[in-house]
């Protein structure tokens, strides 16, 4: 619950003139085409038929028939001026719509640049100007349309706007929705004629598209990230939110510190986090010409790396991991980067060790150790893989093996999935309209099985489309219905529609999940279209119980999202989620202030939405990565990594190897799980050795088991694996043990493989519990 305090005068006056004004709601798209204008459209329609004063402002844009029919009955004021060339000189006619006096305009293309002698030079500061009167505006823009990211899109694709608004223009609006499409669906639009031409030749390539869309996703989730930060703190909450990462460097002033700050960044790239670098220095104590030449040297890779840079002073060195570990939750850090210690174990005993103290006062902020590879190989890193030659790969025969695989991708049925935050975003009415479109041009398109909730706008969508008989299965003497697909699969349409994917289907049927029944389809040749909620990603699964509390039981392995061939995000604020929950038109109203209370407050809504935008950003980079090693936004790899996760069956090993997973599939690296066993296992300990198995298989890793000749040889058991694995990163979890025992090296195996394992780089993942489950 938000603290009961009062507002201050100024505070007030703000909310007081704020009823005043009109609503600012905006649609981003990565380019033209992106659905924008038929998004804007269909809103102005459901608010009229909701009773709201909706005019439309003249679209000026050529649009195609469908956009142009949905325009029709809305009421239009058009532009003054005319479009000269592919020039429109055309403003607004302010005169018009202040004596018309809607409640709601609807202005497509906010980044335009009026005529000379127009009243206000750009469009912005009209639709300003109109919500200065009042008067609610809902209007359209694309990425690279807004300053800062038109130089990025300039950059990685040679596409410049005609015109840009300023880079805190979405800061000014009450909504910001991202309209989501993939390539290859705006591939198509193109091919069928259906978007026009377009300015620039540099758009309709596959590539460029993905940069764009990537582009789109990100800043949204970044405006997401500061409404999710604000919100946390008008309720007192401290601590990273688990949706995105902010890595910490801790850099002194000699010569290897700029390593850490290199290393730091790359990680943050990969993971799409922000990097913090910090240094800790005696005020007392003057800065050797050496020291200061160090100090230049780190604050400008900080800047060139776009990294944030600060000298902190630090009286005593006993005291620097707690100011370490407090400047960390400040700044709401989820990664602390630093090198091994140099320390031997007598020095440690004697002096203390920093590494083992910060990890003591260490709370849900993880801790990577650096190893030192220049003094331990010669090099520090190693050379990338060259990318094949595309002119060469043309005349170069294909294996066996990957005739094979070719051949099965071929015969394969095309995979879409609609991904959402949370329920009620809009996935199965979306499946249905693309359904309905498809029946429309003639395609064999049948319903396999939808979940309508009772929701009325989604059953309205079903409309004409066929559905296949569902399958009875008995169960403890109830008869339940699930999706029958080996009818299907007889019946050979083109298309199918199976809803939820994450579902786990009634005991006694012929697969346990629903995914599964998807890959049988795909198998024999037949599309599917489906939809899932972010929480349902398995790897995401300790993300989704930390921001909400919730854990989540039903999930879908990271695997299928990434053999989808299209995967497309629903995007809807909380705000707007929320009031479809009021309206009744998610859950029955009995149950609306029930889910208002628990997972669909504002907070778990936020997050959500975050995850949902940063992990499909994180697909889009990873498939434009696939299709060209030089392109990606989050930097290129620059060593071959093998990772190497050490668990037991005591501890919350689950997390561990999701977090492993994660990791892994960012730095395209193999990975590895290990468990060494210090004592016979009971059956308890042996079900879940099976379950570790069973997701690492899942994940994609390999799973090894080795036993130890008693519990103060399991690290040394499990370093020596890490070794002939050729592990470059060990990933273990933060010691769960008092304070006393952790005195004890050989009672501590956290503390013995940080001194024995320097030659590799080491994360200690933080504990982090949640109990509640769904």
């Amino acid at each position: 619950m938000a603290p009961l305090k009062r507002k201050t005068p100024e505070e007030l006056l703000l909310s007081m003139a704020k009823l005043h004004q009109g609503r600012l709601k905006i649609f981003v798209g990565a380019v033209s085409g992106s659905g924008k204008t038929y998004r804007l459209l269909r809103e102005g329609m459901q608010l009229k038929q909701a009773g709201i004063d909706v005019v439309l402002n003249g679209l000026s844009h050529p649009q195609n028939e469908e956009t142009l029919q949905l325009a029709e009955p809305l009421e239009q004021i058009p532009c003054i001026g005319q479009r000269e060339g592919c020039m429109e000189q055309t403003d607004l006619d302010l005169e018009a719509i202040t004596q018309r006096n809607a409640e709601v305009m609807l202005i497509d293309g906010l980044a335009h640049l009026n005529r000379r002698d127009a009243k206000f030079r750009t469009r912005l500061e009209e639709v300003q100007y109109l919500i200065g009167i009042g008067i609610s505006v809902i209007t359209t823009i694309n990425v690279y349309e807004l300053a800062g990211v038109d130089e990025i899109a300039w950059k990685w694709t040679g596409i410049r706007p005609d015109c840009t608004v300023p880079a805190h223009t979405l800061e000014l609006a009450d909504e910001v929705i991202l309209i989501d499409v993939s390539p290859e669906t705006l591939l198509k639009r193109f091919e069928e004629g259906v978007l026009g031409v377009h300015s620039s030749r540099a758009i309709p390539l596959r590539g460029n598209l993905a940069v764009l869309r990537e582009l789109s996703l990100r800043l949204v989730a970044e405006g997401v990230n500061e409404s999710l930060e604000k919100h946390r703190g008008e309720l007192g909450l401290t601590g990273p939110s688990g949706t995105s990462e902010r890595i910490l460097v801790t850099a002194q002033y000699h010569w290897n510190s700029s390593l850490y700050v290199r290393r730091g960044q790359q990680i943050a790239r990969r993971l799409n986090g922000d990097v913090v670098v910090v240094s800790f220095i005696d005020p007392a104590k003057k800065l050797s010409r050496e020291e200061q030449a160090f100090k230049a040297a780190i604050r400008k890779l900080t800047n060139k790396v776009g990294g944030v840079f600060q000298e902190l002073p630090l009286a005593h060195r006993r005291d620097l991991p707690a100011a370490l570990v407090g400047y960390a939750e400040q700044q709401q850090v989820t990664r602390i980067v630093m090198g091994h210690s140099k320390q031997t174990s007598w020095q440690q005993l004697w002096q203390g060790s920093i590494v083992d103290s910060v990890l003591r006062k260490l709370n849900q902020i993880d801790l990577f150790l650096m190893a030192d590879r220049a003094e331990l190989e010669g090099e520090r890193v190693l050379p990338v893989k060259h990318r094949r030659d595309t002119q060469t790969a043309l005349f170069r025969r294909f294996s066996l093996q990957e005739r094979e695989q070719q051949a099965e991708t071929i015969r394969r049925g095309h995979f879409n999935l609609y991904i959402g935050a949370a329920p009620g975003v809009g996935k199965t009415y979306r499946m249905l309209s693309e359904a309905n479109l498809l029946l429309q041009k003639g395609i064999d398109v049948i319903i396999g099985i939808v979940e309508t909730h009772g929701r009325e706008e989604t059953k309205k969508q079903i409309g004409e489309l066929p559905k296949a008989e569902l399958q009875a299965v008995h169960y403890r003497g109830t008869v339940l219905e699930e999706m029958d697909t080996e009818a299907i699969i007889r019946r050979n349409p083109e298309v199918v529609l199976v809803d939820e994917l994450a579902h786990t289907n009634v005991p006694g049927s012929i697969r346990k999940k629903r995914y599964e029944d998807v890959i049988h389809l795909l198998e024999h040749g037949i599309a599917v279209i489906s939809t899932m909620n972010v929480q349902h990603i398995e790897s995401l699964n300790d993300a989704v119980a930390q921001v909400t509390g919730v854990r989540v039981k039903e999930t879908v392995p990271d695997a299928i999202i990434r053999l989808a061939d299209q995967v497309e995000l629903i995007d809807v604020t909380p705000q707007m989620l929320q009031q479809r929950m009021r309206d009744g038109k998610i859950y029955a109203r009995d149950k609306v202030e029930q889910a208002l209370g628990a997972f669909f407050t504002t907070g778990n809504l936020i997050a959500l939405r975050e995850l949902a935008l940063r992990e499909l950003a994180d697909d889009v980079d990873e498939r434009l990565e696939s299709w060209d090693r030089n392109q990606t936004l989050r930097g290129p790899l620059h060593r071959k990594e093998v990772i190497f996760v050490g668990v037991d069956t005591r501890g919350d090993a689950e997390r561990l190897i999701r977090r492993g997973f994660r990791i892994a599939y960012r730095l395209k690296a193999q990975w590895h799980v290990h468990h060494v066993q210090g004592e016979a296992l009971t059956n308890d300990a042996k079900a879940k050795q099976e379950a570790l198995t069973r997701l690492t298989e899942r994940l994609g890793g390999i799973f090894e088991m080795s036993k130890a000749e008693s519990r103060a040889h399991i690290a040394g058991t499990l370093l020596t694996a890490a070794n002939l694995a050729q592990a470059t990163q060990l990933i273990i979890g933060q010691s769960s043990q008092s304070g006393w025992r952790q005195l004890m090296r050989r009672g501590n195996i956290v503390k013995e493989l940080l001194q024995t394992a320097r030659h590799l780089d080491v994360l200690v993942v933080a504990n982090r519990n949640t109990t509640s489950h769904a």
